[in-house]
């Protein structure tokens, strides 16, 4: 069985847990290393049962727990190289730790096999994630200005998608955000709006999608029933019966676990 749960999702942090047959990933570690320890603790997990964590960026809101991290744990760090170069200079003590995937090529335990693939954001070298088992397959995307091709075809159709849905656009242009930062957002090194979302969503649920999991929402940009209701309407135009929430900003979110042709949570 594999199993998923958000940890925290938003511009203030940002963390996952995945399992399968005994391997347990944490995705992201951007909230304090004592969080992620409780968060463990909740599923019956010490640090030292993590077999890697996965980093999609280098910005603070996905690593701010690292560097207490890894003075206490010895957990190998699975990023791109780019990233995987930023987090040395970042980080004393963990040039050990990094383990470095080339984009477009896996890491495997097992039959539990993740494929990296590429994001676009300000930052070195971001990357998305396609996680595949024998129990179904998981596509994990945030923090992207658009998606590039080879990435949505490494992602459409994914059992279980997590996909950032950051901002309603009016939103964007009508709040408290500088010019700049507006700009920034809305760029294709930004982050995906409900609308852009709400089409990908469409897209992966005609290629055989069951759930959806809307992600890194923007507390001052966006509201979760404003997404849910972005997304919903697209994906209730698709016809397919596609399960649907928003993943909390600050506490852990529901457990979703595929097994076979079953998504449940």
């Amino acid at each position: 069985m594999l199993s998923f749960r958000t940890i925290a999702s938003g511009s203030s942090g940002n963390a996952a847990l995945l399992s399968w047959n005994g391997v347990h990933l944490l995705i992201d570690m951007g909230i304090s290393c004592r969080r992620i320890c409780q968060a463990l603790a909740g599923q019956g997990l010490r640090p030292e049962d993590l077999s890697a964590v996965l980093i999609t960026h280098e910005h603070t809101d996905h690593i701010s727990g690292l560097a207490t991290y890894i003075k206490k744990y010895r957990t190998p760090i699975l990023s791109t190289p780019g990233t995987a170069r930023q987090l040395h200079y970042r980080l004393a003590g963990v040039a050990p730790l990094l383990w470095s995937v080339p984009m477009e090529e896996e890491a495997r335990w097992g039959e539990l096999s993740v494929r990296l693939l590429p994001t676009s954001h300000d930052c070195a070298e971001s990357a998305a994630f396609r996680f595949d088992t024998p129990d179904g397959s998981l596509g994990y995307l945030t923090d992207t200005g658009y998606i590039p091709q080879e990435t949505a075809e490494g992602l459409l159709g994914s059992d279980l998608l997590v996909l950032e849905s950051n901002h309603d656009v009016n939103m964007l242009l009508a709040g408290p955000y500088p010019y700049h930062l507006k700009r920034r957002v809305l760029g294709d090194q930004g982050h995906l709006s409900n609308e852009t979302a709400a089409a990908f969503a469409a897209d992966s649920a005609r290629a055989g999608t069951r759930a959806v999991i809307l992600a890194h929402l923007r507390q001052e940009n966006n509201l979760p029933a404003l997404a849910l209701e972005t997304v919903g309407q697209a994906l209730a135009e698709t016809g397919c019966d596609v399960r649907l929430a928003a993943a909390p900003r600050s506490c852990p979110g529901e457990e979703y676990r595929l097994e076979g042709a079953l998504c449940r949570r």
